[in-house]
């Protein structure tokens, strides 16, 4: 995983935060390049959230749209039991 591909996950606007604070991206990228990312994530957690903030992905009106449907709920079957004729 590249660290372009964890802002992205992290639903951080890799682009933007790069051209906006170049010095604490290539800071970020080799910590980031050193570590897995789970430890990155627990070690920078609260530095995330602020640049999450500050560069967050724009979803189009396409990608918003694109919700998973929700399931069908099936009825249970009634039993029909025959009527006793007397």
């Amino acid at each position: 995983m590249t660290f372009k591909e964890y802002l992205t996950s992290k639903k951080i606007d890799a682009k933007g935060f790069a051209l906006g604070e170049q010095e604490r991206f290539m800071e970020l990228k080799n910590i980031f390049d050193q570590v897995h990312p789970d430890s990155f994530t627990a070690q920078k957690i609260f530095l995330i959230n602020g640049i999450r903030r500050k560069y967050p992905i724009v979803e189009t009106a396409e990608e918003a749209k694109k919700e998973v449907p929700k399931a069908k709920m099936m009825r249970p079957k009634l039993s029909i039991t025959p009527k006793n004729k007397e």
